[in-house]
């Protein structure tokens, strides 16, 4: 028994040190892809405006059929980026924003600014944020702006959809 309690615990630590390297480098990984499958569809720091999800076109898993997506890569390594959501009135709406690790920096709704656009400031620790926009300081240079718009129809979508092409999602 003696003879196997070395190599035992050595099996238990690199077992218990492998869980832990998971642990950490999953989050990375899972939105280093949704970053490229999203980045695919359009530059970096400017919303790609989805269409209604269906069966046949999940952009991501399992969304949700009553909500329109836009989504915005946004890297803030040469400065700021500015992210500007057009209220939807009469509609539930909210804009989250996910660092690299998948942590939420920022989560605004309509509740929040009452009618009114939310005007973010994406950064990095110093820099400054422009007058009339709320800073997020982020933890790593690049992640995602998503905006979700509740619809009580399909029909909804072409009105719905051209309100919230007035969003922007830009770097400074």
């Amino acid at each position: 028994m003696r003879k196997w309690l070395i190599p035992m615990l050595a099996g238990i630590m690199i077992t218990a040190m492998a869980y832990q390297a998971t642990l950490l480098a999953t989050p990375y990984a899972l939105m280093y892809a949704a970053l490229q499958k999203i980045g695919d569809r359009t530059q970096p720091n400017r919303f790609a405006f989805s269409p209604m999800s269906t069966a046949d076109n999940q952009p991501i898993v399992r969304p949700s059929p009553d909500l329109s997506y836009s989504t915005c890569v946004f890297d803030v390594s040469n400065g700021p980026v500015l992210v500007d959501v057009a209220p939807v009135p009469g509609r539930y709406w909210s804009v989250s924003i996910f660092d690299a690790r998948t942590d939420v920096a920022a989560v605004r709704s309509d509740r929040d600014t009452k009618g009114k656009p939310a005007r973010l400031a994406l950064m990095k620790k110093g820099q400054q944020a422009p007058q009339g926009y709320e800073p997020v300081v982020v933890k790593y240079d690049r992640g995602l702006a998503l905006i979700r718009i509740l619809l009580a129809s399909p029909d909804e979508f072409p009105a719905i959809d051209a309100v919230r092409r007035k969003s922007t999602c830009r770097q400074i």
